[in-house]
């Protein structure tokens, strides 16, 4: 990490909004780890009103050099301080689907990272399986699923990506997608489906004044 030659007052300012924060939702579903994560917009909930009121800033830049994506984040305070730095990773391909994948996968941890946001789970007992009666835990109900299309995992990854930027997006690699990965979907996991498109409605709502 980079700073400006003094950083007390951006210091001061990020310890006042870090403890007005709360915890990010995990609200959306990775039906395969039977695990919750918080998306990209969960985080900027968390922490866009504390950051803002305390007269900080956060301004992410992603670049990509075929599959090598990067993303420059940039913490900056009304006194001029700042922070500043970078993570990378590698797409799974040069496609402009996954390189936007990585692009949203990145600034969701930087984001993270920078503003001290620690993902907030909404179901920790059931996830754990202390959804319990009389001190018991609940054995889950045994259930026999088809596995998977070969690169189905890859291309859910992908369409949260496109949810990430909005309905529209959505849309897009719905359609371009396989018709055997979006049947294996809405057949057997209806339930994330309608929780990814439910998320691309939130990103595509406009910002009120």
């Amino acid at each position: 990490m980079n700073t400006s030659e003094h950083i007390n007052e951006i210091a001061t300012a990020l310890a006042r909004a870090q403890g007005e924060m709360g915890g990010a939702l995990k609200d959306s579903a990775n039906p395969f780890f039977k695990s919750k994560y918080a998306d990209l917009a969960s985080v900027w909930d968390a922490c866009r009103g504390p950051l803002s009121k305390n007269g900080l800033a956060i301004v992410q830049s992603p670049s990509a050099d075929g599959t090598r994506v990067t993303v420059d984040t940039l913490l900056t305070h009304v006194s001029g301080q700042w922070m500043r730095g970078a993570v990378s990773v590698n797409a799974k391909e040069d496609s402009p689907q996954a390189v936007g994948s990585a692009i949203t996968y990145l600034r969701r941890y930087a984001l993270q990272s920078f503003a001290g946001v620690a993902p907030e789970d909404d179901d920790a007992e059931a996830a754990h399986g202390r959804g319990t009666t009389n001190g018991q835990a609940k054995q889950p109900t045994p259930q026999t699923v088809a596995p998977p299309p070969k690169g189905y995992v890859d291309w859910l990854d992908d369409l949260r990506g496109a949810a990430d930027e909005g309905t529209d997006r959505l849309q897009k690699a719905w359609k371009d997608s396989k018709a055997d990965y979006r049947s294996y979907l809405t057949t057997t996991t209806p339930k994330v489906w309608e929780s990814i498109k439910a998320h691309a409605a939130k990103v595509s709502e406009p910002v009120s004044a």
